[in-house]
């Protein structure tokens, strides 16, 4: 049996999607008696309120009810991580980590939260292009599953995740992959305000573009591949998730670039815009690596209460240079 940990709106379509074929999923809800509400209403009202939860899901307000789980599909929100698995009495063999992004306080990335928290474990990172609720509904959907116990951690997982419109490819880069969910969040805050400046197409993909090199760049001084940014975990998330309000990092950005402040727009509790957790982070660790990232700079200065008009001409009016250049 798999558990999903996190009834968010991914948590909860990762755990619809698994539970497509008959077999038994645990998803674990966490506060305000969520789980109760859910097991009566068989709907995650707050979070994905369009699909229907089927008998063979079950969900549960306790941790210690996991235990009973093979492998454990970690869909936490990113700064959350390390608090829940603290709580955990014990681990399966493989660790699915689902969440984009880096611990704010300890710049940790989440495959060494969840290695400081279960050092005997087998961690993988699930990540690609993926909206929740159309997962939920059973569209076609592709993704990257790196594992850190390379191929024979692939063959245990592999059949345990894989279904007929959810198509997992292999990778053995778990940093790559995590860089990639965890850059483009923070990227797509930045084309949602192109999108509420009412900028135009051309410049939200320059942006997108640019975000990319940027991506690459950090990917590669921490000893990530260019293959796993270039694939389904990072350009292809990138362009998704840079493109919809169905993203909530986009939908955060649009906001900011129609006006509203950064307080007001990160005001709702009930949904995580991961990107505006990771962005002075990820502007700290690549300041400390010397990786030029100006858009990420940037999306923190508009985190920061900076105007978004003020920030893209500042933008706009760096040094030219040549396209390949580092900075």
């Amino acid at each position: 049996m798999i558990g999903v940990v996190g009834a968010g709106a991914w948590g909860t379509a990762l755990a619809l999607m698994l539970a497509q074929d008959g077999r038994k999923v645990m998803l674990w809800a966490h506060g305000d008696g969520l789980a109760e509400r859910m097991r009566e209403s068989r709907v995650n009202e707050p979070y994905l309120p369009s699909a229907k939860l089927p008998a063979n899901i079950e969900v549960t307000g306790d941790l210690a009810d996991l235990q009973e789980c093979d492998i454990f599909l970690m869909v936490t929100p990113a700064q959350h991580l390390g608090e829940v698995m603290a709580r955990m009495e014990r681990f399966p063999r493989d660790l699915v980590l689902c969440s984009k992004g880096i611990e704010q306080s300890t710049g940790r990335m989440m495959h060494q939260v969840a290695r400081d928290a279960a050092p005997e474990a087998d961690i993988a990172v699930l990540s690609g292009p993926t909206f929740a609720h159309e997962v939920a509904a059973g569209l076609p959907a592709a993704v990257t599953l790196a594992c850190g116990g390379e191929e024979v951690q692939w063959e245990r997982l592999a059949p345990a995740i894989a279904r007929p419109n959810f198509r997992p490819y292999y990778s053995d880069d778990v940093i790559g992959a995590e860089i990639g969910g965890a850059v483009k969040n923070v990227l797509a805050i930045a084309c949602g305000v192109v999108e509420g400046l009412g900028l135009g197409q051309n410049a939200r993909n320059a942006l997108i573009t640019r975000g990319f090199a940027e991506m690459a760049r950090f990917g590669a001084k921490e000893g990530a591949s260019f293959d796993t940014m270039a694939g389904l975990c990072g350009l292809g998330d990138l362009v998704l998730t840079c493109s919809s309000t169905s993203s909530r990092n986009f939908s955060l950005g649009k906001a900011l670039g129609e006006g509203m402040s950064a307080e007001e727009a990160l005001s709702d509790k009930r949904t995580v815009a991961e990107g505006a957790h990771t962005a002075p982070v990820l502007c700290r660790i690549a300041a400390e690596h010397g990786v030029s990232m100006p858009i990420t700079d940037a999306v923190n200065e508009l985190l920061g209460g900076k105007p978004a008009r003020d920030v893209v001409t500042a933008l706009l009016a760096r040094p030219l240079k040549a396209e390949g250049h580092t900075a």
